[in-house]
């Protein structure tokens, strides 16, 4: 049955993962101390499917703040090694540890005096053995039939690869904000923005001091395009907002606008936000609140910036 295959193909490949956590070492830890203070680019390589698993590992740590690139072996030996400078890291990844191709890389990479890390499955290897680091990735056995296809060897690789990226995670205190830096246009890195990434501030925010006219008030609204204005006092602390629907209500009251100032017309105690909270709850303010600005303060009442919700829906948090 192929439901059997598949259980066996995933009980065989788990076990291999499982198996990783004994052969942890303090070549784990040197390897991650060294990746942390490289002040280059970590280049990963691999052959064939393990060069695949590499490309993964490189991207996985470009987006937790390592820089890092994918190289081919065999195009390396063919001109690609001009990518590899000094102050630079190799990570090569290979079952057996004595990949033709990665072999070939060794006397240039002694040339350009390069630190390598080898991920193997074989100790003993040529690979292992010129490495400043070996990392043990071996398995009992392959999950496919006659283990003649990398399948669990190339997923204990993965893994490993994972966590020598979340242990530098840990090594570099990397945040939610770093991350959402790294992922600007994806939904993982739109769950993280915060109220600060987002806002109009400085020139962008439209803001008024307590006493201005009215006239100059509905200057500022049309100039900034929010549908609404900060009052503040003369030490910039937030006094009131002035919104399209305070205009409104006024004009239907029968009031002179222009005639007035801030201070006759302002809603007092406007709904606020700092900047380091999340997007995510700006919008949950917004939409339970039912306005579309919201003014970002710091922890004197300052105004930082101002939060349209149309800000929020290019974000597509929901």
């Amino acid at each position: 049955m192929p439901r059997d295959i598949a259980r066996k193909v995933l009980e065989l490949e788990a076990q291999a993962i499982l198996d990783l956590m004994r052969r942890l070492d303090e070549g784990f830890d040197r390897a991650v101390e060294m990746l942390y203070a490289c002040n280059g680019r970590v280049v990963v390589t691999g052959m064939g499917k393990s060069g695949l698993i590499g490309a993964k590992i490189a991207a996985t740590l470009n987006s937790t703040g390592t820089p890092s690139l994918s190289l081919h072996p065999a195009e390396a030996v063919h001109g690609d090694i001009g990518m590899v400078v000094a102050g630079d890291i190799v990570l090569a990844i290979s079952s057996s540890g004595e990949t033709e191709e990665l072999l070939r890389l060794l006397e240039l990479l002694k040339r350009i005096d390069v630190a390598l890390i080898a991920m193997t499955g074989n100790r003993e290897s040529s690979l292992a053995r010129y490495a400043r680091v070996h990392i043990d990735v071996g398995i009992e056995r392959e999950a496919a039939p006659l283990e003649l296809v990398p399948t669990a060897s190339t997923t204990a690789a993965l893994a490993m690869g994972d966590a020598l990226a979340m242990a530098l995670v840990e090594r570099r205190g990397f945040t939610p904000e770093d991350f959402a830096r790294f992922h600007p246009g994806g939904r993982l890195g739109s769950r993280l923005l915060t109220a600060g990434h987002l806002m109009h501030s400085g020139e962008a925010a439209p803001i008024v001091r307590l006493g201005t006219p009215m006239r100059q008030a509905l200057v500022t609204m049309g100039d900034k395009r929010l549908g609404m204005t900060c009052v503040v006092d003369t030490a910039g602390r937030l006094t009131g907002v002035i919104t399209d629907g305070d205009l409104r209500r006024a004009v239907a009251g029968g009031d002179n606008l222009l005639g007035r100032n801030v201070d006759e017309i302002m809603t007092r105690s406007p709904v606020t936000i700092a900047r380091n909270e999340l997007a995510a709850r700006a919008l949950h303010i917004l939409e339970s609140s039912k306005i579309t600005s919201l003014v970002v303060v710091d922890s004197e009442g300052r105004v930082e910036g101002v939060l349209h919700i149309h800000d929020l829906w290019r974000t597509q948090l929901f």
